[in-house]
């Protein structure tokens, strides 16, 4: 690792591949003991040479609200056109990168997580290689009956997993890819070549990918297997938080980022405190085993687009609602929400600010 800078207390290390540490300059990088994992989205992080990545300006916030408290690493090592090689192999490649940062320190003890789009899904992946069962029973399906399941995440305790702007259901669904303004042509039309752009990682979000016959990865992802405890792993976190763009994303839709079917969507006026401007709805949503009532047409639009809001659903989830609707630079909501240039985007700084006053150490 290299020096790569100091300042306001703040301390952070980059490596020769992109990643970077940051930590407070308070005290020695062992006295935290809760590593915060911070994930960048498809095509993040181009700059990764650079002293700059698509998490930094959150990352040196949460060190400076959370000093001696949290050590950041910010993961580059899906990068640039890495990111299109597929979520699975995203996030094979992020749980070993994991590993070696918790070998590094071995005074760690707790684990979050903060992803970005695509990152949300590479992360989901990851917790569920990184998962190893700890006293627990009922078998793989205790998360469905909303029993406590035991284990660790990489050996440490899980605490928060955070995704911003991620398209958890997909996106292949009506709208959830609002710059193909919900025509239904077009959104057939994007599915049929998506792979020429996006290449195995877009097979994977319009859930076209078919490997040796298997359901579509996303699907395989509400659930445990042989390889992967997916569900198991994301329960054991204490908090699961999705934020989400109500408007004005033109990458990620409302639904797919927040889980939630068409009927769903709640109705948002102003702000909700004024310390976060661009907050405009919250609310938790406590685990599920079915839902009471049937979709109507209306909300059925992909059966397997049911499916996994149903799957994800069986874990409680934290739901909050952003809006960045009076601002100038409205149409680029998907980049403010995560403040990827903080030069360019601080509109999105009250969202990080919520974050961190809710985090849970």
């Amino acid at each position: 690792m290299e020096n790569g800078g100091i300042a306001n207390g703040i301390c952070s290390q980059e490596s020769i591949n992109g990643s970077r540490d940051v930590w407070s300059c308070n005290s020695d990088a062992s006295s935290a003991d809760h590593l915060v994992i911070m994930v960048n989205g498809i095509l993040g992080s181009l700059r990764a040479h650079c002293s700059a990545t698509d998490w930094r300006f959150a990352a040196e916030q949460f060190v400076k609200e959370l000093p001696d408290k949290v050590f950041v690493h910010c993961s580059e090592r899906n990068v640039a056109i890495l990111t299109l090689d597929g979520v699975d192999v995203m996030g094979e490649r992020l749980a070993e990168e994991i590993l070696e940062v918790i070998k590094r320190r071995p005074s760690l003890r707790k684990i979050s997580f903060v992803a970005h789009s695509v990152g949300g899904l590479v992360a989901r992946y990851a917790i569920g290689r990184l998962y190893r069962p700890c006293n627990k029973t009922g078998g793989g399906t205790a998360y469905t009956f909303q029993d406590q399941v035991l284990g660790t995440i990489g050996g440490l305790e899980a605490m928060n997993f955070i995704t911003v702007a991620s398209p958890h259901l997909g996106s292949r669904g009506n709208k959830q890819v609002p710059f193909l303004f919900g025509v239904t042509a077009f959104e057939k039309a994007a599915s049929c070549v998506i792979h020429w752009i996006f290449r195995r990682t877009g097979r994977h979000l319009f859930l076209t990918d078919d490997d040796e016959g298997k359901p579509p990865l996303l699907r395989r992802m509400i659930e445990d297997n042989e390889e992967c405890h997916f569900m198991s792993a994301l329960c054991i976190f204490k908090r699961r938080v999705a934020y989400s763009n109500a408007c004005y994303d033109h990458i990620v839709g409302w639904r797919t980022s927040s889980i939630r079917r068409n009927s769903n969507l709640p109705k948002w006026d102003d702000c909700l405190n004024r310390k976060y401007p661009h907050i405009v709805h919250e609310e938790h949503c406590e685990a599920m085993e079915k839902f009471e009532t049937s979709p109507g047409k209306e909300d059925c639009f992909d059966e397997l687009e049911e499916e996994l809001v149903m799957g994800l659903s069986r874990v409680s989830w934290e739901k909050v609602d952003v809006s960045f609707h009076d601002s100038w630079q409205k149409f680029a909501a998907h980049s403010i929400i995560q403040v990827k240039d903080h030069l360019t985007h601080r509109e999105g700084a009250d969202v990080i600010q919520h974050m961190i006053d809710h985090f849970l150490m």
